[in-house]
Protein backbone atom coordinates (compact mmCIF):
# COMPACT_ATOMS: atom_id res chain seq x y z
CA UNK A 1 0.00 0.00 0.00
CA UNK A 2 2.68 2.55 0.94
CA UNK A 3 4.95 1.34 -1.91
CA UNK A 4 1.58 2.78 -4.23
CA UNK A 5 1.76 6.30 -2.50
CA UNK A 6 -1.02 6.12 -0.64
CA UNK A 7 -0.39 8.29 2.80
CA UNK A 8 -0.85 5.33 5.85
CA UNK A 9 -2.18 6.54 9.38
CA UNK A 10 -2.75 3.23 11.25
CA UNK A 11 -4.65 3.23 15.00
CA UNK A 12 -3.40 0.16 16.39
CA UNK A 13 -5.11 -1.13 19.46
CA UNK A 14 -3.79 -2.72 22.55
CA UNK A 15 -6.75 -5.46 23.54
CA UNK A 16 -4.40 -8.40 23.20
CA UNK A 17 -2.16 -6.62 26.27
CA UNK A 18 -5.15 -5.24 28.11
CA UNK A 19 -8.67 -4.27 26.90
CA UNK A 20 -8.44 -1.18 29.66
CA UNK A 21 -12.31 -0.39 30.93
CA UNK A 22 -13.48 -4.08 30.25
CA UNK A 23 -11.33 -5.25 33.21
CA UNK A 24 -12.97 -3.62 35.58
CA UNK A 25 -15.62 -6.62 36.15
CA UNK A 26 -12.56 -7.63 37.72
CA UNK A 27 -11.88 -4.83 40.45
CA UNK A 28 -10.17 -2.70 38.01
CA UNK A 29 -10.84 0.92 38.33
CA UNK A 30 -12.18 2.24 35.21
CA UNK A 31 -10.11 5.33 34.32
CA UNK A 32 -7.01 3.08 35.49
CA UNK A 33 -7.83 0.60 33.41
CA UNK A 34 -8.36 2.59 30.11
CA UNK A 35 -5.13 4.08 31.06
CA UNK A 36 -3.33 0.61 31.09
CA UNK A 37 -5.50 -0.26 28.19
CA UNK A 38 -3.35 3.46 25.90
CA UNK A 39 -0.33 2.04 27.15
CA UNK A 40 -0.95 -1.25 25.93
CA UNK A 41 -1.75 0.34 22.15
CA UNK A 42 2.15 2.13 22.84
CA UNK A 43 3.45 -1.15 23.13
CA UNK A 44 1.91 -2.73 20.08
CA UNK A 45 2.49 0.70 18.01
CA UNK A 46 6.40 0.15 19.12
CA UNK A 47 6.41 -3.35 17.76
CA UNK A 48 4.39 -2.61 15.11
CA UNK A 49 6.83 0.35 14.16
CA UNK A 50 9.75 -1.72 14.12
CA UNK A 51 8.61 -4.27 11.89
CA UNK A 52 7.66 -1.86 9.12
CA UNK A 53 11.37 -0.31 9.75
CA UNK A 54 12.70 -3.09 9.27
CA UNK A 55 11.16 -3.77 6.25
CA UNK A 56 12.37 -0.52 4.62
CA UNK A 57 9.31 2.08 5.69
CA UNK A 58 10.02 4.99 7.55
CA UNK A 59 7.56 5.19 10.27
CA UNK A 60 6.60 7.39 13.01
CA UNK A 61 4.73 6.90 16.16
CA UNK A 62 2.88 10.16 17.40
CA UNK A 63 1.10 9.89 20.95
CA UNK A 64 -1.60 11.28 22.86
CA UNK A 65 0.36 10.64 25.99
CA UNK A 66 3.45 12.52 26.85
CA UNK A 67 6.40 9.61 26.16
CA UNK A 68 8.95 11.65 24.60
CA UNK A 69 11.16 8.92 24.91
CA UNK A 70 9.44 6.63 22.85
CA UNK A 71 7.46 8.51 20.69
CA UNK A 72 6.21 12.58 19.52
CA UNK A 73 3.10 14.24 21.25
CA UNK A 74 0.44 13.89 18.83
CA UNK A 75 0.15 17.41 16.91
CA UNK A 76 -2.26 17.53 13.90
CA UNK A 77 0.07 19.18 11.80
CA UNK A 78 3.41 16.87 12.68
CA UNK A 79 0.94 14.08 11.70
CA UNK A 80 0.03 15.33 7.88
CA UNK A 81 3.78 16.92 7.68
CA UNK A 82 4.95 13.41 8.23
CA UNK A 83 2.00 12.16 5.84
CA UNK A 84 2.92 14.40 3.22
CA UNK A 85 7.11 13.18 3.89
CA UNK A 86 5.43 9.35 3.17
CA UNK A 87 5.96 8.38 6.20
CA UNK A 88 3.26 6.22 7.59
CA UNK A 89 2.06 7.49 11.21
CA UNK A 90 0.97 4.87 13.85
CA UNK A 91 -1.31 6.93 16.09
CA UNK A 92 -0.95 5.49 20.15
CA UNK A 93 -2.59 6.21 23.29
CA UNK A 94 -5.68 6.55 22.14
CA UNK A 95 -7.36 9.77 22.52
CA UNK A 96 -5.55 10.16 25.65
CA UNK A 97 -8.34 10.16 27.40
CA UNK A 98 -10.32 7.43 29.90
CA UNK A 99 -13.93 6.27 28.57
CA UNK A 100 -12.83 6.35 24.85
CA UNK A 101 -12.17 3.42 22.51
CA UNK A 102 -9.56 2.45 20.38
CA UNK A 103 -12.11 3.01 17.52
CA UNK A 104 -13.04 6.45 18.50
CA UNK A 105 -9.31 7.34 18.64
CA UNK A 106 -9.55 6.22 14.66
CA UNK A 107 -12.14 8.09 14.11
CA UNK A 108 -10.81 11.62 15.38
CA UNK A 109 -7.42 11.10 14.35
CA UNK A 110 -8.90 10.69 10.61
CA UNK A 111 -11.75 13.62 11.32
CA UNK A 112 -8.66 15.85 12.06
CA UNK A 113 -5.83 14.61 9.72
CA UNK A 114 -9.05 14.89 7.11
CA UNK A 115 -8.48 11.30 6.13
CA UNK A 116 -10.38 9.86 2.88
CA UNK A 117 -11.69 6.62 4.29
CA UNK A 118 -11.24 4.92 7.96
CA UNK A 119 -10.52 1.83 7.03
CA UNK A 120 -11.38 -1.09 9.95
CA UNK A 121 -9.85 -4.53 9.98
CA UNK A 122 -11.79 -7.15 11.77
CA UNK A 123 -11.70 -10.86 11.06
CA UNK A 124 -14.62 -11.10 9.16
CA UNK A 125 -15.51 -10.01 5.62
CA UNK A 126 -17.96 -6.83 6.35
CA UNK A 127 -20.81 -6.20 8.17
CA UNK A 128 -23.30 -7.99 9.26
CA UNK A 129 -26.93 -8.40 10.77
CA UNK A 130 -25.73 -10.95 13.18
CA UNK A 131 -22.92 -12.79 14.43
CA UNK A 132 -21.74 -14.80 11.56
CA UNK A 133 -18.92 -16.76 13.32
CA UNK A 134 -22.03 -18.05 15.09
CA UNK A 135 -25.23 -17.72 12.83
CA UNK A 136 -24.54 -19.19 9.56
CA UNK A 137 -27.81 -17.03 7.95
CA UNK A 138 -26.41 -13.99 9.23
CA UNK A 139 -26.45 -11.36 5.87
CA UNK A 140 -23.57 -9.29 4.96
CA UNK A 141 -24.48 -5.79 4.26
CA UNK A 142 -22.39 -3.95 1.34
CA UNK A 143 -23.35 -0.94 1.96
CA UNK A 144 -24.80 1.28 5.54
CA UNK A 145 -25.69 4.66 6.26
CA UNK A 146 -24.40 5.42 9.69
CA UNK A 147 -27.60 5.89 11.05
CA UNK A 148 -28.34 2.18 10.30
CA UNK A 149 -24.93 1.19 12.06
CA UNK A 150 -26.40 3.33 15.02
CA UNK A 151 -29.92 2.16 14.64
CA UNK A 152 -29.64 -1.58 14.43
CA UNK A 153 -26.97 -1.48 17.63
CA UNK A 154 -24.31 -2.93 14.86
CA UNK A 155 -21.19 -2.71 16.77
CA UNK A 156 -18.34 -2.16 13.96
CA UNK A 157 -17.10 0.29 15.88
CA UNK A 158 -18.69 2.02 19.16
CA UNK A 159 -21.55 4.69 19.00
CA UNK A 160 -18.97 7.48 19.37
CA UNK A 161 -16.94 6.42 16.54
CA UNK A 162 -19.27 6.02 13.99
CA UNK A 163 -21.20 9.40 15.40
CA UNK A 164 -17.82 11.27 14.77
CA UNK A 165 -17.29 9.60 11.15
CA UNK A 166 -21.11 10.67 10.36
CA UNK A 167 -20.35 14.46 11.78
CA UNK A 168 -17.69 14.54 9.83
CA UNK A 169 -18.80 12.86 6.72
CA UNK A 170 -16.12 10.13 7.00
CA UNK A 171 -17.08 6.90 5.04
CA UNK A 172 -15.89 3.76 7.14
CA UNK A 173 -15.22 0.49 4.81
CA UNK A 174 -15.06 -2.60 7.56
CA UNK A 175 -13.19 -5.57 5.75
CA UNK A 176 -11.33 -9.06 6.62
CA UNK A 177 -7.78 -7.85 8.01
CA UNK A 178 -6.88 -11.69 7.90
CA UNK A 179 -7.48 -12.15 3.66
CA UNK A 180 -3.68 -10.98 3.17
CA UNK A 181 -4.93 -9.11 -0.83
CA UNK A 182 -7.92 -7.86 0.76
CA UNK A 183 -6.44 -4.24 1.69
CA UNK A 184 -4.33 -3.81 -1.32
CA UNK A 185 -7.98 -4.71 -3.38
CA UNK A 186 -9.56 -2.21 -1.36
CA UNK A 187 -7.27 0.65 -1.91
CA UNK A 188 -6.76 0.07 -5.90
CA UNK A 189 -10.78 0.50 -5.81
CA UNK A 190 -12.37 -3.15 -5.40
CA UNK A 191 -15.69 -3.66 -3.84
CA UNK A 192 -14.60 -5.06 -0.98
CA UNK A 193 -15.89 -5.61 2.71
CA UNK A 194 -19.00 -2.90 3.68
CA UNK A 195 -19.10 0.97 2.94
CA UNK A 196 -20.46 2.94 6.01
CA UNK A 197 -21.22 6.34 4.67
Amino acid sequence: MHALGIQIGLVIGGGNILRGGANTQNGLDRVSGDYMGMLATMINALAFQNALEQAGVQTRVLSAIKMEQLAEPYIKRRAIRHLEKGRVVIFAGGTGNPYFTTDTAAALRASEIEADVLIKGTKVDGVYDGDPMKDPNAKRYDSLRYIDVLNQGLRIMDATAVSLCMENGLPIVVFNLTEGKDLIRLVTGEDVGTVVS
